[in-house]
Protein backbone atom coordinates (compact mmCIF):
# COMPACT_ATOMS: atom_id res chain seq x y z
CA UNK A 1 0.00 0.00 0.00
CA UNK A 2 1.26 3.55 -1.06
CA UNK A 3 0.75 6.64 1.43
CA UNK A 4 2.28 10.30 1.38
CA UNK A 5 4.16 12.20 4.10
CA UNK A 6 4.65 15.88 3.96
CA UNK A 7 7.67 16.99 5.92
CA UNK A 8 7.82 20.73 7.37
CA UNK A 9 10.61 22.07 9.47
CA UNK A 10 8.66 22.63 12.85
CA UNK A 11 8.05 24.88 15.75
CA UNK A 12 8.01 24.99 19.34
CA UNK A 13 5.07 23.26 21.08
CA UNK A 14 3.97 26.22 22.85
CA UNK A 15 5.72 30.03 23.27
CA UNK A 16 6.87 29.04 26.24
CA UNK A 17 10.61 29.66 27.04
CA UNK A 18 10.74 26.24 28.20
CA UNK A 19 9.30 24.95 24.68
CA UNK A 20 11.15 27.26 22.54
CA UNK A 21 14.37 26.24 24.18
CA UNK A 22 13.60 22.48 23.78
CA UNK A 23 12.98 22.79 20.40
CA UNK A 24 15.96 25.12 19.88
CA UNK A 25 17.77 22.12 21.24
CA UNK A 26 16.59 19.87 19.30
CA UNK A 27 17.13 21.99 15.96
CA UNK A 28 20.82 23.65 16.88
CA UNK A 29 22.11 20.13 17.94
CA UNK A 30 21.48 18.78 14.42
CA UNK A 31 25.20 18.14 13.16
CA UNK A 32 23.61 19.39 9.53
CA UNK A 33 22.40 22.62 10.90
CA UNK A 34 25.27 23.60 12.98
CA UNK A 35 28.29 21.68 11.32
CA UNK A 36 30.85 21.51 14.26
CA UNK A 37 32.68 18.98 16.36
CA UNK A 38 29.99 17.51 18.74
CA UNK A 39 31.76 18.77 21.61
CA UNK A 40 32.17 22.33 20.41
CA UNK A 41 28.42 22.25 19.01
CA UNK A 42 27.39 21.72 22.49
CA UNK A 43 29.46 24.34 23.92
CA UNK A 44 28.03 26.51 21.61
CA UNK A 45 24.10 25.67 21.88
CA UNK A 46 23.78 24.44 25.65
CA UNK A 47 26.55 26.42 27.13
CA UNK A 48 25.67 29.64 25.26
CA UNK A 49 22.89 30.02 22.93
CA UNK A 50 20.42 28.21 25.11
CA UNK A 51 21.21 30.63 28.17
CA UNK A 52 20.46 33.53 26.24
CA UNK A 53 17.87 33.10 22.95
CA UNK A 54 14.94 30.80 24.68
CA UNK A 55 13.28 34.32 26.11
CA UNK A 56 14.00 36.06 22.66
CA UNK A 57 13.28 33.98 20.47
CA UNK A 58 9.70 33.32 22.58
CA UNK A 59 9.32 36.88 22.53
CA UNK A 60 9.39 36.63 18.78
CA UNK A 61 6.61 33.75 18.63
CA UNK A 62 4.76 35.60 20.89
CA UNK A 63 4.16 38.11 18.81
CA UNK A 64 3.24 35.81 15.65
CA UNK A 65 1.79 32.86 17.40
CA UNK A 66 -2.04 32.23 16.25
CA UNK A 67 -5.26 31.16 18.15
CA UNK A 68 -4.94 28.00 16.51
CA UNK A 69 -1.33 27.72 17.45
CA UNK A 70 2.10 27.97 15.58
CA UNK A 71 1.23 29.79 12.25
CA UNK A 72 3.83 27.23 10.32
CA UNK A 73 2.12 24.07 12.05
CA UNK A 74 -1.44 25.56 11.67
CA UNK A 75 -0.38 26.73 7.80
CA UNK A 76 0.71 22.74 7.27
CA UNK A 77 -2.56 21.05 8.70
CA UNK A 78 -4.37 23.04 6.49
CA UNK A 79 -2.27 21.80 3.64
CA UNK A 80 -2.03 18.34 4.37
CA UNK A 81 -5.72 18.32 4.55
CA UNK A 82 -6.43 19.88 1.57
CA UNK A 83 -4.16 17.57 -0.41
CA UNK A 84 -5.71 14.86 1.28
CA UNK A 85 -8.90 15.85 -0.03
CA UNK A 86 -7.42 15.51 -3.89
CA UNK A 87 -6.25 11.89 -3.53
CA UNK A 88 -7.13 8.46 -2.18
CA UNK A 89 -3.73 8.24 -0.60
CA UNK A 90 -3.07 8.45 3.19
CA UNK A 91 -1.48 11.83 3.57
CA UNK A 92 0.28 12.24 6.99
CA UNK A 93 2.01 15.28 8.37
CA UNK A 94 5.34 15.21 10.25
CA UNK A 95 8.08 17.77 11.18
CA UNK A 96 11.99 17.29 11.08
CA UNK A 97 11.71 19.16 14.82
CA UNK A 98 9.06 19.42 17.47
CA UNK A 99 5.59 17.83 17.08
CA UNK A 100 4.27 15.79 14.61
CA UNK A 101 7.83 14.25 14.90
CA UNK A 102 8.81 12.27 11.49
CA UNK A 103 8.71 9.15 13.58
CA UNK A 104 5.03 9.68 14.21
CA UNK A 105 4.71 10.52 10.61
CA UNK A 106 5.87 7.06 9.74
CA UNK A 107 3.87 5.39 12.38
CA UNK A 108 0.91 6.91 11.19
CA UNK A 109 1.47 5.47 7.66
CA UNK A 110 2.64 2.04 8.88
CA UNK A 111 -0.43 1.62 11.38
CA UNK A 112 -2.38 2.26 8.21
CA UNK A 113 -1.06 -0.67 6.37
CA UNK A 114 1.51 1.71 4.24
CA UNK A 115 4.67 -0.15 3.01
CA UNK A 116 5.80 2.47 0.36
CA UNK A 117 5.57 5.86 1.07
CA UNK A 118 6.36 9.19 -1.18
CA UNK A 119 8.04 11.74 1.50
CA UNK A 120 7.81 15.02 -0.14
CA UNK A 121 10.26 17.78 2.66
CA UNK A 122 8.63 21.25 2.14
CA UNK A 123 11.65 22.60 0.87
CA UNK A 124 12.24 23.83 -3.01
CA UNK A 125 15.96 24.33 -2.96
CA UNK A 126 17.76 21.48 -1.83
CA UNK A 127 20.06 22.10 1.62
CA UNK A 128 22.04 20.09 4.59
CA UNK A 129 19.89 21.98 6.93
CA UNK A 130 16.59 21.23 5.24
CA UNK A 131 16.26 18.57 2.53
CA UNK A 132 19.11 15.81 3.32
CA UNK A 133 18.40 15.98 7.52
CA UNK A 134 15.02 15.19 6.62
CA UNK A 135 16.22 12.56 4.30
CA UNK A 136 19.01 11.05 6.50
CA UNK A 137 16.86 10.87 10.05
CA UNK A 138 13.91 9.03 7.79
CA UNK A 139 16.59 6.22 6.55
CA UNK A 140 17.75 5.92 10.08
CA UNK A 141 14.12 5.68 11.34
CA UNK A 142 13.20 3.57 8.50
CA UNK A 143 16.00 0.88 9.59
CA UNK A 144 14.85 0.88 13.16
CA UNK A 145 11.25 0.97 13.10
CA UNK A 146 10.17 -0.02 9.48
CA UNK A 147 12.36 -2.17 7.85
CA UNK A 148 9.79 -3.58 5.49
CA UNK A 149 8.79 0.19 4.37
CA UNK A 150 10.29 1.46 1.26
CA UNK A 151 10.73 5.63 1.21
CA UNK A 152 11.27 7.53 -1.49
CA UNK A 153 11.73 11.08 -1.38
CA UNK A 154 10.98 14.30 -3.90
CA UNK A 155 14.16 15.79 -4.56
CA UNK A 156 14.36 20.08 -4.78
CA UNK A 157 11.73 21.44 -7.21
CA UNK A 158 12.51 24.93 -7.45
CA UNK A 159 12.90 24.28 -11.05
CA UNK A 160 9.76 21.78 -11.65
CA UNK A 161 7.65 24.48 -14.09
CA UNK A 162 4.34 24.03 -12.39
CA UNK A 163 6.13 24.75 -8.93
CA UNK A 164 7.33 27.59 -10.81
CA UNK A 165 4.18 28.94 -12.21
CA UNK A 166 1.90 28.45 -8.97
CA UNK A 167 4.82 30.17 -6.97
CA UNK A 168 4.87 32.87 -9.93
CA UNK A 169 1.02 33.38 -9.71
CA UNK A 170 0.58 33.45 -6.33
CA UNK A 171 3.23 36.72 -6.16
CA UNK A 172 1.67 37.91 -9.02
CA UNK A 173 -2.18 37.84 -7.33
CA UNK A 174 -1.07 39.24 -4.10
CA UNK A 175 0.84 42.15 -5.82
CA UNK A 176 -1.92 42.91 -8.33
CA UNK A 177 -3.46 45.88 -7.07
CA UNK A 178 -0.16 47.01 -4.93
CA UNK A 179 2.26 49.22 -5.86
CA UNK A 180 5.97 48.92 -5.71
CA UNK A 181 9.36 50.01 -7.18
CA UNK A 182 11.45 46.95 -6.33
CA UNK A 183 11.19 43.36 -5.66
CA UNK A 184 13.30 41.71 -3.14
CA UNK A 185 13.61 37.62 -3.25
CA UNK A 186 14.67 36.93 0.21
CA UNK A 187 16.45 33.60 1.27
CA UNK A 188 17.00 32.05 4.19
CA UNK A 189 20.96 31.98 4.72
CA UNK A 190 23.33 29.45 5.24
CA UNK A 191 27.15 29.23 5.95
CA UNK A 192 29.24 28.99 2.94
CA UNK A 193 31.22 26.23 3.97
CA UNK A 194 27.60 24.16 3.58
CA UNK A 195 28.01 25.02 -0.31
CA UNK A 196 31.24 23.82 -0.32
CA UNK A 197 30.52 20.85 1.21
CA UNK A 198 27.64 19.75 -0.97
CA UNK A 199 29.24 19.99 -4.00
CA UNK A 200 29.82 16.75 -5.47
CA UNK A 201 32.34 17.86 -7.82
CA UNK A 202 34.69 19.21 -4.81
CA UNK A 203 35.70 21.66 -6.67
CA UNK A 204 32.93 23.58 -8.57
CA UNK A 205 31.51 25.73 -5.82
CA UNK A 206 33.77 28.70 -4.99
CA UNK A 207 31.20 31.32 -4.33
CA UNK A 208 32.57 33.62 -6.86
CA UNK A 209 29.87 35.20 -8.55
CA UNK A 210 30.21 33.02 -11.64
CA UNK A 211 29.93 29.83 -10.71
CA UNK A 212 26.50 29.40 -10.08
CA UNK A 213 25.35 30.59 -13.29
CA UNK A 214 28.46 27.80 -15.00
CA UNK A 215 26.27 24.55 -15.62
CA UNK A 216 27.65 21.60 -13.31
CA UNK A 217 26.56 18.54 -11.67
CA UNK A 218 26.94 20.59 -8.61
CA UNK A 219 23.88 22.43 -8.93
CA UNK A 220 21.86 19.07 -7.96
CA UNK A 221 22.81 20.26 -4.46
CA UNK A 222 23.99 23.46 -4.30
CA UNK A 223 21.55 25.70 -1.93
CA UNK A 224 23.00 28.96 -3.45
CA UNK A 225 22.24 28.55 -7.32
CA UNK A 226 18.81 27.20 -6.63
CA UNK A 227 18.16 30.14 -4.96
CA UNK A 228 19.21 32.52 -7.73
CA UNK A 229 17.68 30.26 -10.01
CA UNK A 230 14.50 30.56 -8.21
CA UNK A 231 14.38 34.22 -8.47
CA UNK A 232 15.61 33.51 -12.26
CA UNK A 233 12.54 31.16 -13.09
CA UNK A 234 9.94 33.74 -11.38
CA UNK A 235 11.50 36.77 -13.12
CA UNK A 236 10.67 34.46 -16.56
CA UNK A 237 7.71 34.01 -15.64
CA UNK A 238 6.22 36.93 -14.76
CA UNK A 239 8.25 39.00 -17.05
CA UNK A 240 9.96 41.38 -14.37
CA UNK A 241 12.32 43.51 -15.17
CA UNK A 242 15.85 42.00 -13.85
CA UNK A 243 16.38 45.31 -12.65
CA UNK A 244 13.77 45.83 -10.09
CA UNK A 245 14.61 42.45 -8.48
CA UNK A 246 16.99 41.36 -5.67
CA UNK A 247 17.84 38.41 -4.18
CA UNK A 248 19.09 38.33 -0.20
CA UNK A 249 19.93 35.75 2.31
CA UNK A 250 18.30 36.30 5.92
CA UNK A 251 18.32 35.27 9.03
CA UNK A 252 22.83 34.52 9.01
CA UNK A 253 23.62 33.17 13.14
CA UNK A 254 27.25 33.47 14.38
CA UNK A 255 30.02 35.09 12.91
CA UNK A 256 31.36 32.82 10.17
CA UNK A 257 30.36 34.07 6.44
CA UNK A 258 27.10 33.46 5.63
CA UNK A 259 25.14 33.33 1.82
CA UNK A 260 25.34 37.16 0.59
CA UNK A 261 23.96 40.25 0.44
CA UNK A 262 22.34 40.14 3.53
CA UNK A 263 18.46 40.63 3.72
CA UNK A 264 18.34 43.42 6.36
CA UNK A 265 21.80 45.52 5.08
CA UNK A 266 20.28 45.74 1.96
CA UNK A 267 16.93 46.72 2.92
CA UNK A 268 18.21 50.08 4.46
CA UNK A 269 20.79 50.23 1.67
CA UNK A 270 18.10 49.97 -1.08
CA UNK A 271 16.13 52.94 0.92
CA UNK A 272 19.06 55.07 1.96
CA UNK A 273 21.29 55.01 -1.02
CA UNK A 274 19.08 53.61 -4.04
CA UNK A 275 16.13 55.51 -3.30
CA UNK A 276 13.29 52.57 -3.07
CA UNK A 277 10.73 53.92 -1.78
CA UNK A 278 7.70 51.15 -2.32
CA UNK A 279 9.25 47.63 -2.02
CA UNK A 280 7.68 44.29 -2.03
CA UNK A 281 9.57 40.84 -0.49
CA UNK A 282 9.11 37.38 -1.44
CA UNK A 283 10.31 34.54 0.68
CA UNK A 284 10.61 31.42 -1.54
CA UNK A 285 12.92 29.04 0.36
CA UNK A 286 9.91 28.73 3.17
CA UNK A 287 6.60 27.55 1.93
CA UNK A 288 4.88 27.81 4.67
CA UNK A 289 5.20 31.82 6.80
CA UNK A 290 6.52 30.85 9.98
CA UNK A 291 9.13 33.35 11.99
CA UNK A 292 11.26 34.15 9.79
CA UNK A 293 8.76 35.64 7.32
CA UNK A 294 6.29 36.58 9.91
CA UNK A 295 8.40 38.19 12.50
CA UNK A 296 11.78 38.61 10.92
CA UNK A 297 10.99 39.92 7.37
CA UNK A 298 7.11 41.62 8.09
CA UNK A 299 7.67 43.27 11.75
CA UNK A 300 11.47 43.50 11.71
CA UNK A 301 12.14 43.85 7.78
CA UNK A 302 9.38 46.67 7.37
CA UNK A 303 10.40 48.49 10.45
CA UNK A 304 14.05 48.23 8.94
CA UNK A 305 13.04 49.48 5.36
CA UNK A 306 11.09 52.36 7.07
CA UNK A 307 13.66 53.57 9.22
CA UNK A 308 15.98 54.25 6.52
CA UNK A 309 13.31 56.04 4.46
CA UNK A 310 11.19 53.84 2.52
CA UNK A 311 7.46 54.06 2.43
CA UNK A 312 5.96 51.00 2.08
CA UNK A 313 6.10 47.45 2.39
CA UNK A 314 4.60 44.33 1.08
CA UNK A 315 5.17 41.13 2.53
CA UNK A 316 4.05 38.81 0.03
CA UNK A 317 3.03 35.58 2.04
CA UNK A 318 4.15 32.26 1.47
CA UNK A 319 2.97 29.62 -0.67
CA UNK A 320 1.49 27.82 1.98
CA UNK A 321 -2.29 25.88 1.02
CA UNK A 322 -2.58 27.96 -1.91
CA UNK A 323 -4.52 26.32 -4.18
CA UNK A 324 -2.71 25.71 -7.27
CA UNK A 325 0.33 24.49 -4.94
CA UNK A 326 -2.33 21.80 -3.55
CA UNK A 327 -2.96 20.72 -7.52
CA UNK A 328 0.69 20.50 -8.14
CA UNK A 329 0.91 18.00 -5.24
CA UNK A 330 -1.77 15.96 -5.71
CA UNK A 331 -0.04 15.90 -9.12
CA UNK A 332 2.96 14.60 -8.03
CA UNK A 333 1.32 11.74 -5.79
CA UNK A 334 -1.37 10.62 -8.64
CA UNK A 335 2.04 10.45 -10.56
CA UNK A 336 3.44 8.45 -7.50
CA UNK A 337 0.63 6.40 -7.14
CA UNK A 338 -0.04 5.42 -10.40
CA UNK A 339 3.48 4.29 -10.97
Amino acid sequence: MKGVLLVNLGSPDSTNPKDVKKYLDEFLMDERVIDVPYWLRSFLVRGIILNTRPKKSAAAYQKIWWEEGSPLIVLSERLQSKVQEKTDLPVALAMRYGNPSLKSGLQELYDKGVKDVLMIPLYPQFAMATTETIVVLAEELRKEFFSDMKITDVPAFYNKPEYVKALSNSIKDYLSDKDYDHIMFSYHGVPERHIRKSDITKSHCKIDGSCCNTPSKAHEFCYRHQCFQTTKNVINELGLNEENVTTTFQSRLGVDPWLQPYTDRTLVKKAEKDGIKKLAIVTPAFVSDCLETLEEIAMEGKEEFLEAGGEEFYTVPCINDNDEWVDVLAGWINNFKNN
